[in-house]
């Protein structure tokens, strides 16, 4: 058996690895690799492997860095099924979507540059077809039930907790009479998060491929989350101003409305409209209510006992879709609150608001998710000032927060502990820790040595194990 690490190695995305076992190979994740435009771009373009030689996917979650080149690998030739969860089926049918109209939209951007430079211009990634195509191959499955993607191998997805639909997989493959069975983590959730339940944990496994992202931070608890968002909220409303929530559509989000419901409905919330401006945010959070098979105990009782009789909308929130409502908030005052996608600021109706709100000293923007190296998220985070946005350097004189208690990933001690328990019922002869930047895969390795794990690895994209 022959394992490759092509993405999310030693960085936290690009998720992409690649698994022979005899004559089969699968592709665990085919995500978007992210940060520098220029490098991102090439490397998602240029696929490190033929597709053709691809004989099925396994995709843990929707996430652009996990999901987001599935179209780009159809379109190079890839011919087999694509297995995931239902929900994630149905929510790669709007990101898979929404990003195809991105890659489209930032092309054509760069293009009107390029043409003015005499250069020959691009072509996106890829396009709405592209994606259609890919949909058709996507095959549901649903959770704790085995399943055959090749011959010689079975699998299995385990709730991962992460977002709506996500998976920690167990791949049980079989070579030369031989039968190993390797744990892909996904994303790992945190337990206590609401609407989802908590992450399950694979047993007796051989190999772990498992996420680092947090590998060197602990998180503020869960609880945290409603009391610090309360907080922004009152200090925003105070000054009258806008508080800005760059959030991703897919997941963090819904936590963040959920958030803001119960606030509502406990009458804590200051006296403010609430909008959430993103179309794909929109489309997400009603597949997020098509698949309560996926909620913890608290989003059911939740839902059943709202006056509203929706944990994921009150009086004051109204969901923006079209471009017109979207300008028209640039025009109203304060006090109010918009959670915009994209969650790192590299795209979407957010750079509006934050070209429209950073100058301003009565704005806050309240980051409530990881914002990677060289996004225009961490530079607003890291103190960048001004900071570059659509063309134009704007003057950062706004509040900046972060709220790590709302992550959707385990921290420092919650990545250990679940790395502690993949080891129940088995013992692990080797981790390969990925989907973290170098200090904090590193970090979590010295952790589990110094826990009894000898062999622990963190792989530079690009290299290859026998397992």
């Amino acid at each position: 058996m022959h394992l490759e690490f092509w993405g999310a190695a030693r960085e936290v995305t690009g998720s992409m690895h690649l698994l022979q076992v005899g004559r089969k190979t699968l592709l665990i994740d085919c995500g978007l690799a992210q940060g520098r435009r220029k490098q991102a771009f090439e490397r998602n373009r240029n696929l490190p492997f033929d597709a053709s030689t691809i004989d099925a996917v396994i995709l843990t979650h929707a996430h652009i860095d996990h999901a987001g080149n599935i179209p780009s690998l159809v379109r190079a030739g890839f011919r087999g099924k694509i297995f995931t969860t239902a929900a994630t089926e149905d929510l790669c049918g709007h990101m898979l979507v929404d990003s195809a109209h991105i890659q489209k939209s930032d092309v054509r951007y760069v293009n009107r540059r390029r043409k003015r430079e005499g250069k020959r211009p691009f072509e996106p990634l890829y396009q709405v077809g592209d994606v259609r195509k890919a949909l058709s191959r996507f095959r549901a499955r649903d959770y704790h039930d085995w399943f055959t993607p090749v011959e010689g191998v079975r699998a299995l997805f385990l709730d991962a907790g992460h977002i709506l639909g996500s998976a920690s997989v167990i791949l049980e493959a079989t070579e030369h009479g031989r039968t190993r069975r390797i744990a892909f983590s996904g994303d790992i959730g945190r337990k206590g998060l609401p609407i989802l339940r908590d992450p399950e944990i694979p047993k007796a496994v051989d190999y772990v491929v498992m996420e680092s992202t947090y590998g060197d931070r602990l998180h503020e608890p869960a609880s945290a989350a409603k009391k610090y968002l309360r907080e922004c909220a009152a200090y925003t409303a105070e000054r009258r101003g806008v508080l800005l929530i760059p959030a991703f559509a897919l997941g963090r989000t819904q936590e963040v409305v959920y958030s803001l419901n119960q606030l509502w409905e406990e009458g804590a919330l200051p006296p403010m409209d609430v909008y959430v401006d993103s179309p794909l945010a929109v489309n997400v959070t009603e597949v997020f209510r098509r698949h309560p098979e996926c909620w913890d105990r608290e989003m059911i009782d939740t839902a059943r006992n709202d006056r509203d009789g929706d944990a994921l909308g009150f009086q004051r929130l109204t969901y923006v879709r079209n471009v017109e409502e979207s300008k028209a908030l640039n025009g109203r005052t304060g006090p109010m609150i918009i959670v915009s996608a994209s969650g790192m600021c590299e795209g979407g109706r957010i750079l509006h608001h934050l070209s429209n709100n950073l100058g301003k000293e009565t704005t806050t923007v309240l980051f409530v998710g990881y914002q990677a190296d060289n996004t225009l998220g961490r530079k607003i985070l890291e103190g960048r000032n001004p900071v570059p946005i659509l063309g134009e350097q704007v003057a950062v004189n706004a509040r900046v927060e972060r709220a790590d208690s709302y992550s959707a990933h385990a921290d420092r001690n919650e990545l250990i502990a679940w790395a502690e328990g993949t080891r129940d019922k088995g013992n692990v002869q080797r981790f390969f820790l990925v989907h973290g930047e170098p200090d904090a895969a590193e970090s979590l390795a010295i952790a589990l040595r110094e826990r009894g794990t000898a062999d622990v690895q963190v792989p530079e994209r690009g290299q290859a194990f026998e397992l």
